[in-house]
């Protein structure tokens, strides 16, 4: 793995590392109350946006990562 694959790949594990806490307090208090529709909306969006642009490029770290936060 080369400088720039390391890079890719601790980004897109932190990236995805930092929206649990905040899935992990919604799912356990079901309570949506606290969550910005609109950010969560602009969130979701570009997250699905990273995950076609890393298919495009076939960057596999990315794609895997947003399928990871896609689900949550």
């Amino acid at each position: 793995m080369n400088l720039t694959d390391l890079i890719g790949t601790l980004a897109a594990v932190l990236t995805t590392i930092s929206f649990l806490p905040q899935a992990m307090h919604t799912f356990r208090t079901k309570d949506v109350r606290g969550i910005s529709l609109g950010m969560y909306s602009a969130f979701t969006l570009g997250v699905a946006m990273w995950l076609v642009y890393g298919l495009m490029l076939g960057a596999w770290p990315v794609v895997i990562a947003n399928i990871i936060t896609l689900a949550l």
